[in-house]
């Protein structure tokens, strides 16, 4: 067997662990080394770079401890019967790259996946090392997310919590009939029982109280725990994904559900499409998951804006929504409650929350409104202020048109 350099694992192993999406770094409790006596903080932030939901660019080390796997899913490039080059990391050698990298400045935290080597518990156990190392031997502040593996003991998936800002539970595809077809050794029931193991671990290590009128973080995985859905592998429609996210999100409370288009692979199976989905498709759905967790709307008010259970491609689904439902518009800024001002095209949940405490001194003029979102064009067909009413602009026949010559195409 070919001895790799360090260099070469991480060139390989950083490459195979571009198709996990999950590894955004926000919402983990504040560290940093003043407290923890060593290095690395998560002070103001969450070598690949993800965005927070603020708005903020992060960056993570992000590699699989190896690309080596027992398993054969269809769909992914490392399975066992693939014909690529195989590395793997000690745990030595990743705590010492996060450790490197982090001194240097290039990095914020470690994201660590694996392939299943041995078993699931010899696995997760090598990973739960990596991150005990960092955090005892080391004293790492830094952001850690690590992989979950299904089927690891529960003890194992506890530990991982206790070192980890962040645990990931993949989900992998929207239906377990998909998941059985296409990765046989993996078990959905597996998948899910792992993510309410973790769930309740996490419930049991809440302290009691609030801080500033909210629960106090867990110890366990303070960040909570994500997933990631692979999008166009199978034939689940817009739909069928979001109504499987909005029972995650209610069921295992998770933090986010990330959509992966997914992307054709060397020597695949008949069994899988021949082209990725549309780009913009994955970003629709990221724009649905956003109406669901924020903005008050159910799975089949997204959905029925769209045809064939797939979302709209042209507009976006708060938009769609709009546009199909012209009889609730225009909505009065003066006097609309918050929930519906929420449902306002063009209207974010900070500009919406401007407007409520704005109104309470004065009534708003759309220059107002203007000045608040910084766009007025999406939002004026849909609302009325103290100098404006829309008149028939609302139902004209060609505002559709109009909208969509206005939107970014991202095909």
């Amino acid at each position: 067997m070919v001895q790799l350099s360090l260099s070469r694992k991480l060139a390989i192993l950083s490459d195979a662990a571009k198709y996990d999406a999950s590894c955004a770094s926000s919402g983990t409790v504040k560290r940093d080394s003043s407290r923890t006596g060593g290095i690395g903080s998560t002070e103001g932030s969450g070598i690949c770079h993800s965005y927070a939901p603020d708005g903020r660019c992060i960056s993570l080390l992000k590699v699989l401890l190896t690309n080596f796997c027992v398993y054969d899913c269809i769909y992914c490039v490392n399975r066992s019967s693939s014909n690529v080059q195989r590395a793997r990391f000690s745990v030595e050698e990743v705590v010492k790259l996060t450790l490197d990298f982090y001194k240097r400045n290039y990095i914020e935290g470690l994201f660590l996946s694996s392939g299943i080597i041995r078993s699931p518990d010899y696995t997760m156990e090598e990973m739960v090392r990596v991150a005990r190392t960092l955090r005892e031997t080391h004293k790492f502040g830094g952001y850690i997310h690590l992989k979950v593996i299904p089927n690891a003991a529960p003890e194992l998936l506890a530990e991982a919590g206790l070192w980890a800002d962040r645990l990931s539970t993949n989900i992998e595809l929207p239906t377990d009939v998909s998941l059985e077809a296409l990765a046989p050794e993996k078990k959905p029931s597996a998948i899910r029982t792992a993510m309410a193991h973790i769930e309740g671990k996490r419930e049991e290590s809440r302290p009691d109280g609030k801080v500033a009128g909210k629960r106090k973080p867990t110890k366990l995985a303070p960040a909570g725990q994500s997933t990631q859905m692979i999008i166009g592998a199978d034939r689940a429609d817009d739909a069928v994904i979001l109504r499987r996210s909005a029972s995650l999100y209610s069921g295992y409370g998770l933090k986010r559900v990330y959509y992966s288009a997914f992307s054709p692979i060397p020597d695949s199976s008949s069994r899988l499409p021949l082209a990725p989905p549309p780009l913009m498709r994955e970003h629709r759905l990221y724009q649905a998951d956003w109406l669901m967790r924020f903005y008050g709307f159910g799975v089949e008010e997204i959905v029925s804006g769209g045809t064939d259970g797939l979302l709209d491609l042209k507009v976006d689904p708060k938009l769609a929504w709009a546009l199909g439902n012209r009889g609730t518009f225009p909505m009065d800024v003066n006097r609309a409650p918050r929930e519906m001002l929420l449902r306002v095209p063009g209207l974010g949940v900070r500009v919406v929350d401007r407007i409520v405490a704005a109104r309470r001194h004065h009534r708003l003029t759309l220059a107002d409104v203007a000045a608040m979102a910084g766009s007025i064009g999406k939002v004026r067909p849909f609302i009325e202020a103290a100098d404006w009413t829309p008149g028939g602009l609302t139902d004209d026949a060609g505002l559709r048109a109009k909208m969509v010559s206005n939107q970014l195409e991202l095909f």
